[in-house]
């Protein structure tokens, strides 16, 4: 009986040595039968309770012997299967034809704009902080003065997950600055790019999901001068260093004071008096100084620090740069739409 099983043994010695291998399907082929999960070597080890105890330890050595083999070998067919690839890939070229036509991609409009606001922003010192689309609603509304019972919450149609009333598709990049000024003490000097969600009715103007670079900046003494300054500068790197903005009150839970910033669009064709509604001026973005409950509730002492914060749409911004009239376009992914910004970088 054991000389029987060693002769199995020496019998799959053999064929594993004189197993040959052309290309990569017969390489794989060796390599599922003889190292793989279920290979034909495992049965053997179970015949090990038919060996007589004294040659259990040949046995065993002869087994570790087979799988080092069959190890070997396929590392041989293995080299042996690239080179001759290789080989057959060089002869295939043809050095002397002319190249093929190179395909050249288009970045996303969205992604356009996104990178171009990045940049400005990084270049005074802002770094790029992202953070989770799904989030809690204690950094989402409660961290930003918004609690459950404030009238605030009615600005913003929320998706909720399933059977929850706490974790939500996040509305702005709000919560992203919550995180952080959790985390870390001041100067802060970040800007938070990404997705938001809001349940609004898909039309040529809006959408369900769109994109938000939000800036956030505290530290000792700042003040409403420092946060004007920093957009003037944004604006005009954006659209022209002669633009011109202004700052109207408004509210948001967040911020006090609250200001809505225009940029001078102009009057110069009909477009311009559509989208301005005739008076040149058109709001790019929201902003105001980090309210001081925000910086208590997110452990900051607003006695020491202060700070302002803003919030733009890149899809908004990405409509007026391009003129694109449905903000529709951007998300149903025409590739004739796309074709259209190839050569943008």
């Amino acid at each position: 009986m054991a000389d029987e099983i060693f002769g199995k043994v020496a019998a799959m010695k053999s064929q594993i040595l004189s197993a040959e291998a052309a290309d990569a399907d017969q390489l794989e082929a060796f390599r599922i039968q003889y190292l793989g999960t279920k290979n034909s070597i495992k049965p053997l080890f179970a015949e090990m309770k038919n060996i007589a105890n004294e040659r259990k330890k040949e046995f065993g050595q002869e087994l570790n012997e087979l799988k080092k083999v069959a190890q070997q070998r396929y590392d041989e067919l293995k080299a042996a299967t690239q080179q001759s690839g290789d080989a057959s890939e060089t002869v295939d070229i043809d050095l002397t034809a002319p190249p093929g036509e190179l395909q050249v991609g288009a970045r996303h409009p969205v992604s356009i704009v996104m990178n171009r606001i990045i940049n400005i922003f990084t270049k005074i010192g802002f770094s790029v902080e992202e953070d989770r689309e799904i989030e809690d609603d204690w950094h989402n509304f409660t961290a930003m003065n918004t609690p459950e019972d404030h009238p605030a919450r009615d600005m913003q149609d929320t998706f909720y997950l399933k059977d929850s009333t706490t974790r939500l598709l996040r509305t702005h990049t709000s919560s992203v600055q919550a995180r952080v000024m959790t985390t870390r003490q001041p100067p802060i000097r970040i800007i938070a790019p990404g997705r938001v969600y809001r349940n609004e009715t898909i039309s040529s103007r809006s959408h369900c999901q769109f994109h938000q670079v939000e800036g956030l900046y505290v530290a000792e003494d700042v003040s409403f001068a420092d946060m004007k300054q920093t957009l003037l500068y944004f604006a005009r790197e954006m659209y022209g260093p002669e633009t011109k903005i202004r700052l109207r009150p408004s509210y948001f839970p967040f911020t006090e004071p609250s200001a809505e910033m225009d940029v001078y669009w102009g009057l110069k064709t009909e477009d311009d008096y559509r989208i301005t509604k005739g008076t040149g001026w058109l709001e790019i973005m929201g902003c105001g100084m980090v309210d001081p409950q925000v910086l208590t509730n997110c452990d900051i002492d607003p006695e020491k620090y202060s700070g302002f914060a803003f919030g733009m749409g890149i899809e908004r911004q990405a409509m007026l740069l391009y003129n694109i009239t449905d903000i529709r376009n951007i998300f149903e992914n025409d590739v004739r739409f796309n074709r259209q910004f190839r050569s943008v970088i």
